[in-house]
């Protein structure tokens, strides 16, 4: 089916493609190197943190930044992660991959992270919370202060793979613990088709990381960390020493020259997005819909329908997609419920919220190129929807 509001658009520029194209006509090298650490570098700037690495995916920047804080803080088998009941696959599998054991707990729709009353209960119950994994969901901004004073003691991660510029106080999320993860996937604020950052102001962590990504070798370090580490192994050769456990999650030179292109719009991209939140907020001016979202530090990534019924979210969805509109659940929905966690054996009535989203809650895509078009065809269509609903509702 043709959508005149896809999920997605294609957000690659015929300036993208040429700055590729002069990259392929020019190098000689197109796996990691100089365009790569330009990447990283220009990142830096734009985040305000010291230190990032381009890899393969979003998803392998959470595995590699949680294996690496494993090591770094000799994290053990069954140590507890706090995790948000919704969230993305690829932020849980680490944890079970990793030995180190999922605590989860409700969210809420505000948004969209940890449930407050929720999380007073997870003190109670599990006041040796080792690490605290937390996603910035959809665009909004989790409350990060408050778990850092319920929690004083455990470790921070966050996760803005799909938030990109979302900010607390002003300043970016993925700067207010020991790392955070951001995607590049084909349908977020910027791509480089896969790809992804982990970005870090602990040195340490950040070298460790270096190692990892790359099969373990110490070469891929600095000079400066390499050096120690060669001294104590003498009877090995320095260009093939591996120091820990690794992979290869490196990203490649012309994901690094298209991301270098893309990064130039990021800030126009996150505005535009912005925008469009605040005018799909004033759409839903309807009753049967929550739009009680947590505005300040937005980098909305999609545009919710949080309906008051199952009734309501059924009928919408399968109106809107008859009618041009591409939708999708919220996320994953209640991960509680998703195959892979069974085994886990949880009881859903301690999660009643995230199960709300999961059953009266989808959305629609939110980029900077919706036009003044699509948007007048969207409101008609909502006016004729709510209108029949209502109608229906008083017989």
């Amino acid at each position: 089916m043709k959508y005149f509001w896809p999920l997605m658009k294609d957000i690659i520029t015929d300036g993208d493609k040429n700055a590729m194209i002069d990259f392929i006509k020019s190098a000689n090298r197109f796996t990691n190197g100089i365009k790569v650490r330009e990447f990283e570098a220009e990142w830096n700037t734009w985040l305000g943190c010291k230190h990032s690495l381009f890899v393969s995916s979003g998803s392998t920047a959470n595995y590699l930044l949680l294996a690496a804080m494993k090591d770094l803080y000799d994290l053990k088998p069954g140590d507890k992660v706090l995790v948000p009941s919704m969230t993305w696959v690829t932020n849980i599998g680490p944890i079970i991959q990793l030995g180190l054991r999922p605590i989860f707990c409700d969210i809420n729709s505000y948004d969209f992270s940890f449930d407050k009353e929720h999380l007073e209960k997870i003190k109670q119950q599990h006041p040796d919370i080792k690490l605290i994994w937390i996603t910035h969901l959809l665009g909004f901004a989790a409350d990060v202060d408050h778990y850092k004073e319920l929690f004083p003691d455990a470790l921070i991660a966050e996760d803005v793979c799909e938030s990109h510029g979302v900010e607390i106080n002003e300043k970016k999320a993925g700067v207010f613990g020991e790392g955070g993860t951001f995607s590049f996937y084909f349908g977020h604020h910027m791509t480089t088709v896969e790809g992804g950052f982990v970005s870090t102001n602990n040195t340490e962590l950040y070298e460790l990381m270096r190692a990892k990504r790359s099969h373990g070798l110490a070469r891929e370090m600095s000079k400066e960390a390499q050096q120690p580490i060669i001294e104590k192994y003498p009877d090995v050769h320095p260009q093939f020493l591996f120091i820990t456990d690794g992979y290869n999650f490196r990203n490649m030179e012309i994901n690094a020259v298209l991301g270098l292109s893309q990064l130039k719009n990021l800030d126009n991209s996150i505005i535009e997005r912005k925008n469009n939140l605040d005018r799909f907020i004033k759409l839903l001016d309807y009753t049967e819909f929550d739009t009680n979202f947590k505005i300040e530090g937005n980098s909305s990534f999609i545009l919710p329908f949080l309906c008051e019924s199952i009734e309501l979210k059924n009928e919408l969805e399968e109106y809107l997609v008859i009618n041009g509109i591409e939708t999708r659940p919220l996320c994953s929905g209640n991960l509680l419920r998703q195959p892979f966690l069974q085994y886990l054996n949880l009881d859903l009535e301690n999660y009643p919220k995230v199960d709300d989203l999961h059953f009266k809650g989808f959305y629609i895509g939110n980029n900077h190129l919706i036009t003044e078009e699509d948007w007048v065809k969207l409101e008609n269509l909502m006016v004729k929807f709510m209108s029949s609903y209502r109608d229906r509702r008083v017989k």
